[in-house]
């Protein structure tokens, strides 16, 4: 191997990027990438969460889009409502360091995180009262199958007659 084919080797694929970030994607294409449907990329559109241009009657979707629904449906995974997720989506294209936004966001991801925990912490107190209901539940029926078993009537005696 040359020194000039072991530079290109190691030289980054710029090419490669450039030919994926101006790629255009369906509709359908993302649909199916993102396990979604047209209609959900639709209503994200309408939204102003992505903005798709047009060839002729058609959505194109850039790079640039695909990744805007990629992080929408990322904070929808994590519970943020819509316009958290605007915030993040918005942030994703300005410049990394605007202060002001990270920590807008952080308060953002602060009060989701309470309100999980908050939620985990409910979850834990109907978890642990559903247990005592089952337990009495079940000393209960036990109980009751004791008692039938005791105050059972015997079971009639069936006469035989004789053939005498």
């Amino acid at each position: 191997m040359t020194a000039a084919s072991r530079a290109s080797a190691a030289a980054p694929d710029t090419q490669g990027a450039a030919r994926s970030e101006s790629r255009l994607y369906t509709i359908t294409e993302l649909a199916q990438e993102f396990d979604v449907t047209p209609r959900a990329i639709r209503f994200y559109e309408d939204m102003g969460l992505i903005a798709p241009a047009r060839a002729g009657r058609n959505r194109v979707y850039a790079h640039r889009d695909r990744t805007r629904l990629k992080l929408t449906l990322r904070g929808k995974r994590l519970g943020l409502s819509l316009q958290e997720i605007k915030q993040l989506v918005d942030m994703y294209e300005s410049p990394s360091d605007t202060a002001p936004q990270l920590q807008a966001f952080l308060g953002v991801l602060a009060a989701h995180r309470r309100q999980l925990e908050q939620q985990r912490e409910d979850l834990e107190v109907t978890l642990d009262e559903i247990v005592q209901h089952e337990a009495r539940c079940r000393s209960l029926l036990a109980g009751a199958d004791r008692s039938a078993a005791d105050t059972a009537p015997a079971a009639p005696r069936r006469r035989v007659k004789s053939a005498a």
